[in-house]
């Protein structure tokens, strides 16, 4: 594919994403490109020359993150960063993490063709991890640039098949030395522009969106242990079933959600049971229980609360209950100031939008505990996301790299303060 300089704003986008989308397209129209697959490592390589196609000094890091730099003329060390990821889910979408990147680099390409170099520099980033999808690990990409995660860190995480990060990693061509290691002390701010992967904006009829929060999360696995036992003989004051006792926690702890009616939300996506036969009383059972919000202290509360009523469910129905807890993600807050100038030029130039909170996990909170962040939302078409019906219109697409576009202005052009 050849860049057309002469094309819209929209144009550009629809081929980008279109491009982009055939590395690693499955039958069905979706996208499957797990970290440091061959459609990954052809991905990241195509989009390496795609950039110096646009006028980038293209370059990787050490963990395969490729940076596409416009030089500043008086503020080089002040680097405003801008991309997302392109790393996929099995059977992902087109725009998840892709847009972000294309966006980035039309935004940055275009500011440059219209206006010259930009006074701080301006450098997009094709992140190489963010969904944890292949690996046990997640933000690889971020992590190793805000320093969360070290080379080292690669050799224990393994895939399905028992390939380690690092193994894959090396077999990329990454991880040995030959490009600069990964951590930065030059990121001034960090902007992603995504799509929603909900429904709010599409159901308010909005174009776009400031966030303000990206929720914390907290996972665990609870497990229940009772006594197997014969389905047509043992009484049934005299069950010990743990089937029955996680389906009364479950029942618990969605309802107790359901109420809180604060944007908190509880899922259960993950249930298994012991011996899992029709005939017997299952002995053994294990789900999963993710919960989200913005506010760590609102967070303490509900899991502390729900764990109590647990408590009683195991000790009434003479089952014991561990509870282990494998992910502690605090809340992040965007940069206020970013976020509010965000929002002031959403109303100079007569855009639809409000300031929202993220339910879902993004690379914004890895460096908005590093550096100044923000991270904006267009619509997805009926929320639908990690899917090949995932969609966003291209007019709204247009209007994400619009905004982009006047913030990183402000900001590479204008050396606004924040």
């Amino acid at each position: 594919m050849v860049f057309r300089t002469s094309t819209t704003i929209k144009e550009d986008i629809q081929d980008l994403i279109v491009w982009l989308a055939s590395f690693g397209q499955t039958d069905n129209g979706g996208v499957t490109r797990l970290l440091y697959s061959e459609a990954w490592e052809k991905a990241q390589r195509a989009l390496e020359k795609k950039m110096a196609e646009m006028g980038f000094a293209a370059r990787f890091d050490d963990v395969g993150n490729l940076f596409g730099r416009l030089e500043g003329t008086e503020q080089r060390d002040q680097v405003i960063l801008s991309g997302s990821h392109i790393d996929t889910v099995i059977d992902g979408g087109k725009y998840d993490g892709a847009f972000g990147v294309v966006s980035a680099m039309i935004a940055a390409s275009r500011l440059f063709r219209q206006y010259g170099p930009p006074k701080r520099t301006l450098e997009v980033v094709s992140l190489c991890e963010e969904e944890g999808s292949r690996f046990p690990l997640s933000f690889w990409g971020s992590g190793s640039i805000a320093g969360k995660y070290r080379l080292s860190d690669a050799e224990g995480p393994a895939d399905a098949s028992g390939i380690s990060l690092a193994e894959a990693m090396h077999q990329a061509g990454f991880g040995k030395g030959i490009y600069p290691p990964p951590p930065r002390n030059d990121v001034f701010c960090f902007l992603e522009t995504h799509i929603e992967q909900g429904q709010t904006l599409e159901r308010e009829g909005l174009s776009w969106a400031a966030v303000s929060y990206i929720v914390g999360q907290r996972r665990f696995t609870i497990r229940l242990s009772g006594e197997s036992n014969h389905a047509g003989t043992t009484p049934m004051d005299r069950r010990r079933d743990a089937v029955y006792a996680a389906s009364q926690m479950i029942a618990q702890v969605i309802g107790s959600a359901k109420q809180q009616r604060n944007g908190l939300v509880a899922t259960v996506g993950h249930i298994e049971a012991d011996p899992n036969v029709a005939n017997v009383i299952s002995g053994q059972c294990r789900f999963s229980l993710d919960v989200r919000h913005h506010e760590e202290d609102l967070l303490d509360q509900f899991c502390q609360k729900i764990f109590s009523e647990f408590g009683d469910i195991a000790e009434k129905e003479q089952v014991a209950l561990s509870i282990d807890q494998w992910m502690d993600v605090s809340p992040v807050q965007m940069n206020p100031r970013l976020t509010e100038l965000n929002m002031q030029l959403a109303e100079k130039f007569g855009i639809s939008y409000k300031k929202m909170v993220s339910g879902a996990g993004h690379d914004s909170q890895i460096f908005g505990a590093f550096c100044p962040t923000a991270l904006m939302f267009v619509p997805s078409h009926q929320g639908i996301s990690h899917s090949p019906s995932e969609y966003t219109k291209p007019e709204d697409l247009e209007t994400g790299v619009q905004m982009l576009m006047k913030i990183l202005y402000r900001l590479a052009y204008e050396e606004e303060q924040f």
